[in-house]
């Protein structure tokens, strides 16, 4: 019987892969360049390097970023949308907030042009009542019109749909038998829930990206299966869980962030292993730096997220926040004369100078590489010192020569720059909301999280960073260690005293039935079926949410009064017991449970002894003869006293003057970050 198991990331420079047989205790990783024009095909080349047939896995988990790209990059389909007379400018109107604080600056252009948006008649009230209605034949002449315009994909969103999805649904069935293809999204399926702008957005965003995610889905479980595997594809969602390509086809909206989110499950668990629960999970790839806030040995959720200016997404996903700073970010002297650091990539093609593969403008990594903490002939197909000698030149060229700087003081402004961006990224999640980051350890991971990781907590007062054993790899690593999942929500908006117990658990119910069969079309082996479910409830006359637990079957009416007043009492440090609470929705979620994944597997076999070569590095004010360590060299209980470098095939690893690193029992380096800094409760 297959027992082994594939986690697969595709992120914007590297499609980075992890083969685990828990039975054996054996892994395997591979970590291939992507192929934007084609994705599946570094897939297929990163199972192939991973030496494993596709006959002999029993699982292949893919987190993506297709559909966040798509949006950011506005390189989605042509959508029409069909709407309430009246309505027809809803995803522009939006909530009235600006891009920027500061001057009325700044553009947004709708996921749905215009000319493609038409009204019918149809009207229902907040109570889901019928007002005025539905237009049929009016439905019909907009599908015909929108066809004939050149639209790929149809988003349907009628007023109040959340609390009677009969015309979205009558709708539908109308364009279904006109429409050309399967890609029809109707709001109140992928979205049951009151405030019409974030219902909207988020139809629009699932119809937006749903050729591109399905068309490549079913392209990339095709090659699978042609090659040999079983089994159904399984994708990564926002939340944290996964679900199957099939489903994930039909809303692809689910699966923005979903890579980021592989990446927080993969620390969470590893940081409950390795006894750090707390942590600021911080993952710097190629291009992007994405950091969230894991308390207690749970990410964090967040029930919204903007993916750009004036288009949000309203699903359950990890919270995340996202800056463009990766190891691939250029560097350049903008008009003013000031360093900027990104958010423009080198990627994978042709990705930093010292890759050789032709690219020219200075990166962050190609600073590291400068200040020696990077080695550069350890790059493939490049040979170091002609790399050297080539990014030299680039970085004098693009930054050393217009800010009157020598070669290695723009590196090293480069580096801060970078720096400052990543800090300012940990206090969004940290400070800002909150929480003080003494009272964390910072997870780095990512092929170029550990570079910056010592700096970044020094300069945030972090006591400790944790370095997991292949840190390239962790957001792989966490599609294998997700759990099937999937979230529901119906909105009720009355006050809480008026909603009959039997009708809130008539709804629970309904949720978790749907869960279920869900998860049975799915037909992905679990070993256990859990069964959430939540409130979310605010007082009369506010419009900001507490989400508590509720029971059902028995949803108690007073119990649930008494939690709310509690988490008040708790985050205001007052009671409201005059107010009205009101029940603004009920939400389910339904977890199947995969068998779980001992991390002691990535324990290191003991140390292959060599001494550390040794090489001038750059920290602070000049270079100073820093020990160069392999990490596969390095066994449980080994001490690494900084100035040092931890070099493997997926990251490198630099652990400061003043900071101490030992190896724990998983294989993780836990650096402290400096004998003076006392840690307070990481």
């Amino acid at each position: 019987m297959a027992s082994w198991q594939a986690g697969i990331d595709v992120g914007g420079t590297n499609t980075d892969l992890v083969l685990l047989d828990s039975e054996s205790g054996q892994f395997r990783v591979s970590k291939v360049p992507t192929t934007p024009d084609d994705q599946s095909r570094g897939v297929l080349e990163g199972l192939r390097e991973g030496g494993i047939a596709l006959d002999a896995l029993a699982a292949v988990v893919h987190g993506t970023t297709i559909a966040t790209n798509a949006v950011l990059e506005r390189k989605g389909v042509r959508c029409g949308l069909i709407t309430t007379r009246g309505f027809r400018d809803v995803l522009e109107l939006g909530r009235r907030t600006r891009p920027y604080n500061y001057g009325m600056i700044g553009t947004f252009e709708a996921l749905v042009d215009r000319e493609l948006r038409i009204e019918v008649d149809e009207r229902l009230d907040a109570r889901g009542r019928v007002v005025t209605p539905l237009d049929e034949t009016g439905v019909a002449a907009a599908v015909d019109a929108l066809l004939a315009a050149g639209a790929q994909a149809l988003v349907i969103h009628f007023l109040h749909s959340y609390a009677n999805p009969a015309h979205e649904q009558r709708a539908a069935a109308i364009a279904r038998e006109r429409w050309p293809n399967e890609f029809v999204t109707v709001s109140s399926e992928i979205l049951r829930e009151v405030r019409e702008f974030e219902r909207a957005s988020t139809a629009a965003v699932n119809a937006y990206v749903q050729p591109i995610l399905a068309r490549y889905l079913g392209r990339l479980e095709g090659q699978l299966t042609e090659h040999g595997f079983p089994h159904h594809l399984l994708v990564m969602q926002g939340n944290g869980g996964t679900m199957s390509a099939a489903i994930a086809a039909r809303q692809p909206v689910q699966t923005v962030m979903s890579g980021p989110a592989a990446g927080a499950i993969a620390a969470a668990r590893i940081g409950v292993q390795s006894g750090f629960p707390n942590l600021i999970a911080c993952d710097m790839g190629g291009t992007s730096f994405d950091v969230s806030l894991i308390r207690g040995g749970e990410p964090a959720l967040s029930a919204e997220k903007d993916l750009a200016y004036g288009v949000p997404v309203r699903v359950p996903m990890v919270d995340i926040h996202t800056i463009g700073a990766g190891g691939g970010s250029i560097a350049r002297v903008d008009a003013g004369g000031i360093l900027r650091v990104g958010p423009d990539s080198a990627g994978a093609v042709p990705g930093p100078v010292c890759y050789g593969r032709g690219g020219t403008l200075p990166t962050v990594t190609d600073a590291n590489v400068v200040l020696g903490r990077v080695d550069a002939s350890g790059f493939a197909g490049v040979h170091g010192s002609a790399a050297l000698d080539a990014v030299r030149e680039a970085i004098d060229l693009h930054v050393g020569g217009p800010l009157g700087l020598d070669t290695e003081a723009a590196a090293a402004a480069i580096l801060a720059v970078a720096g400052n961006q990543l800090a300012s990224a940990i206090r969004l999640v940290s400070v800002e909301k909150g929480n003080d980051p003494r009272d964390f350890a910072l997870f780095a991971f990512g092929g170029a999280g550990p570079l910056h990781a010592v700096s970044l907590a020094r300069e945030l007062g972090i006591p400790r960073v944790l370095v997991p054993r292949f840190p390239g790899i962790t957001s792989a690593l966490g599609c294998q260690l997700a759990n099937l999942r999937h979230d529901f929500v119906h909105t009720v908006w009355r006050p809480l005293a008026d909603v009959p117990p039997a009708e809130a658990d008539a709804v629970l119910a309904e949720h978790a039935a749907s869960g279920r069969r869900t998860l049975a079309e799915e037909a992905v082996p679990v070993e256990g079926i859990e069964v959430i479910h939540e409130a979310d409830l605010l007082y009369r006359g506010q419009s900001h949410v507490f989400r508590v637990p509720v029971a059902s079957p028995g949803f108690d009416a007073g119990a649930v009064r008494a939690v709310l007043a509690e988490r008040y009492r708790e985050r205001f440090e007052i009671t409201l017991d005059e107010m009205t609470p009101v029940l603004a929705s009920l939400r389910t979620t339904v977890v199947g449970r995969r068998p779980a994944v001992d991390l002691g597997l990535f324990r290191p076999t003991p140390a292959r002894s060599s001494a550390p070569r040794h090489r001038a590095v750059h920290f602070g004010g000049g270079r100073v003869e820093t020990a160069i360590h392999a990490r596969d060299g390095l066994a449980v209980g080994d001490t690494v006293v900084g100035p040092a470098i931890v070099e493997q095939t997926d990251t490198t690893v630099v652990i400061d003057p003043g900071a101490t690193a030992r190896i724990d029992e998983l294989g993780n380096l836990v650096i402290e970050v400096s004998s003076t800094t006392a840690a307070r409760g990481a």
